[in-house]
């Protein structure tokens, strides 16, 4: 069942971040968390199988001033549990979040990968994004 991620699924999500990003400490701190649950842009959502989180995606809702003022989304933070992938639980936790976004009106749905698998390319691929529609660029902070 796909749904909006709730309070209760703080450890869940915690735990299929850390294997998004093993180097990084455990989530702990649930103040973002909770702030991101309350947000009308924000959707954390899930993908719970036999009453367990099997998957995560994070479904940015951008409100926009061009395309008829319809929003636009960026997913992040894609994960299915380690154990359960491979099962087409990717597929439709994408499916879900690609059609949450169309229900909330957005007019396109863009997603960046740092993974350089050409598994990884070949999922999105059959997910529906197009490699080709865009160039992404990115920026972080001076150290």
């Amino acid at each position: 069942m796909f749904r909006a991620a709730g309070p209760g699924d703080f450890a869940a999500i915690s735990r299929l971040y850390h294997q998004l990003h093993p180097d990084e400490p455990v989530l702990s701190e649930r103040s973002d968390f909770d702030r991101i649950l309350a947000s009308e842009h924000f959707r954390l959502c899930v993908l719970e199988v036999d009453g367990e989180v099997a998957g995560t995606t994070y479904l940015n809702l951008i409100p926009n001033l061009t395309r008829g003022s319809r929003p636009y989304a960026v997913i992040e933070n894609v994960v299915v549990d380690e154990n359960r992938r491979g099962t087409g639980l990717g597929k439709q936790l994408m499916a879900a979040t690609l059609q949450a976004a169309w229900d909330a009106g957005c007019y396109k749905v863009m997603l960046m990968t740092g993974s350089r698998r050409e598994s990884t390319h070949a999922f999105y691929r059959a997910c529906g994004f197009s490699p080709d529609a865009k160039q992404a660029y990115l920026a972080r902070p001076p150290a």
